[in-house]
């Protein structure tokens, strides 16, 4: 059984002294620097957190841009695409006024050496054919 006696006294004054003595130079220190590394935690999640919601703010930043810049750069396309076109269309109307003028030029050249041509044939079948009588009656 448990007696109590003046040894009992001595362990539990020794047990005691023990205990503050630990909790001065152990467990006060140690929870204080589980307190500050707590804190040091916390403050980076909330360093983190803030800087997550930085980054949504500026990604959404970002994502307008894109999206403003490909909307510019379609119209900026199409109204390109379609001055394009219209110079095609000029250019093609050019060319295809040009190749009638042509045309017309060549034909008109053409008409002419077939009159020339023609008149140069009756002329010489004139010719040919007096040549002929004349030969005829020499005969």
């Amino acid at each position: 059984m448990l007696e109590l006696n003046k040894w009992f006294f001595a362990q539990l004054a020794n047990f005691l002294l023990l205990l503050v003595l630990l909790n001065i130079i152990l467990f006060k220190p140690l929870l204080r620097l589980f307190k500050e590394r707590d804190s040091r935690i916390n403050g980076a999640l909330d360093e983190a957190r803030a800087f997550d919601k930085d980054k949504d703010g500026i990604l959404a930043q970002v994502d307008s841009k894109l999206v403003e810049g490909r909307t510019k750069a379609k119209s900026t396309f199409e109204a390109l695409s379609k001055e394009g076109m219209e110079e095609q269309k000029k250019a093609l109307a050019a060319a295809q006024s040009s190749a009638a003028e042509l045309n017309s030029k060549a034909k008109d050249e053409i008409a002419a050496s077939t009159e020339k041509a023609r008149a140069s044939l009756k002329s010489d079948v004139e010719n040919f054919s007096k040549q002929i009588v004349e030969k005829l009656v020499k005969a």
